[in-house]
């Protein structure tokens, strides 16, 4: 009995996660892979806006390969589900550096925005989903119910957070200090160098459900599942929170005389993320997820609904840092519920909806920050993530219900009855609960949040 009660309450460490056999092959190379989503976007707004002068052009490149992403990543995830990750991978790194390159040139030679908005599409598409593939590799290294696997949600929340504190600040060091085209330069090599190698860690990869037995599972979209529906919108308001802040904090640089500070501000608030995102890996909740979801992300409302009324460096810097602090908690319980409420096979194209969902939402805010900024200002811009958070926080507490998970089936690592296996009891599904909760790091059973 003392055992079990240790076990529920105790929480792995980062330590323990990161000796799980075979981890350091797909961590290390999937953390150079998955650079481009932190660096591309503001790598294009930098050098497009330096070749052509206007934010507003700036914006709709970026946002074009944005909704780009945004549109082909879940086909990516369920390509990657169905026939493997290297298989979706090897492909798609090298048309990525390929067409990053292409768009390059484009901007230098001062080709028309309609040519590189044209150019934008592959630059987008061809992004890859690492984050989610990582993700997937730890469900499937990990043992079901294994309290590592909420280490593990955490760990890659963590992770991203600190690709957003380093792309951004890098691209913009390597921009404004190197050339105007350094930071693509830099994000082309990456994406492949990094992608070539996770690709070629084969042993780690899950097995693609295409070339496998039928498993029990229904293998429908992920988009099926009415809870990712709800996620997907609260990502969208994520994502304009991340080309608000980048498009808006780039014109408030220019604005004061000092371009180079946008490097600075943005990774004040990356680095927020990242404190929080580290924080929220070490705390035992006693709070359901659905609960914390929907507190965090009326935390991150009122902190964006401030950032208008920045009228200096330090105090910006003092909201993107509140700011940043609020994202995390939102992120890092978003994946989690996604956990719960998608089945195993359809689990990456479940990820790469969600952080799709961020492309789109960052996408469509760089194009009506970067026109609002054009304008009015970089106090106008910062009203794209007030709104966008705002709208996404009334459609959560609308529609919280869906995210509740409908079944023990719908856990990780549970699967669905067969006809040969005799329906648990209720003490028997409660033991799969309470094994669950462990596995997302919960120590509260399934039906209260």
């Amino acid at each position: 009995m003392a055992s079990a009660v240790t076990t529920e309450t105790s929480r792995p460490g980062y330590g323990q996660l990161l000796r799980t056999p075979g981890a350091l092959s797909f961590v290390l190379p999937g953390f150079a892979a998955r650079q481009p989503f932190a660096m591309l976007t503001i790598s294009i707004v930098l050098l497009v806006q330096h070749t052509t002068g206007s934010f507003g052009s700036a914006g709709i490149v970026a946002a074009v390969t944005g909704v780009s992403m945004a549109l082909f990543a879940p086909q990516m995830g369920k390509l990657a589900d169905r026939f493997g990750q290297s298989a979706v991978l090897l492909p798609g790194v090298l048309a990525h550096a390929a067409a990053v390159s292409a768009l390059t040139a484009l901007a230098l030679l001062g080709a028309p925005l309609w040519a590189l908005a044209l150019a934008a599409v592959p630059a987008g598409m061809s992004v890859p989903q690492v984050g989610p593939m990582v993700r997937t590799r730890w469900a499937a290294r990990l043992e079901p119910g294994s309290p590592l696997l909420a280490t593990a949600a955490a760990f890659e929340s963590v992770t991203d957070e600190f690709t957003f504190v380093v792309g951004p600040v890098l691209a913009t060091a390597l921009c404004t200090g190197v050339h105007p085209a350094a930071g693509l330069a830099t994000e082309a090599a990456l994406t492949l160098l990094g992608g070539l190698l996770f690709a070629a860690q084969r042993a780690t990869q899950p097995k693609p459900v295409g070339r496998t037995a039928a498993t029990g599972e229904k293998h429908a979209s992920a988009l099926s599942v009415p809870g990712v529906r709800v996620l997907i919108v609260a990502f969208l308001g994520i994502g304009a929170v991340f080309g608000g802040m980048q498009v808006s904090l780039t014109a408030f640089s220019e604005e004061i005389g000092n371009p180079g500070m946008n490097g600075v501000l943005y990774g004040v608030f990356a680095a927020g993320n990242m404190i929080a995102g580290i924080a929220c890996g070490a705390i035992a909740w006693k709070i359901g997820p659905r609960r914390r979801l929907i507190l965090g992300y009326a935390a991150l409302t009122a902190a964006a609904s401030l950032l208008w009324t920045a009228h200096s460096a330090v105090l910006l810097g003092g909201l993107g840092l509140l700011v940043g602090l609020s994202i995390a908690p939102a992120l890092i319980t978003g994946y989690t519920l996604v956990e719960k409420l998608v089945p195993a096979a359809t689990r990456t194209e479940a990820f790469t909806w969600l952080t799709g969902a961020v492309a789109l939402g960052q996408a469509v805010a760089v194009t009506v920050a970067g026109r609002l900024a054009d304008a009015h200002g970089s106090g106008a811009g910062f009203l794209v993530p007030l709104a966008a958070t705002g709208l996404a926080l009334v459609t959560l507490l609308a529609l919280r219900a869906k995210l509740a998970p409908k079944a023990p089936s719908r856990i990780v690592g549970a699967s669905a009855p067969t006809a040969a296996e005799p329906v648990a009891e209720p003490v028997a599904v409660r033991a799969v609960q309470r094994s669950a909760e462990r596995g997302v790091g919960h120590r509260v059973p399934v039906t209260v949040d």
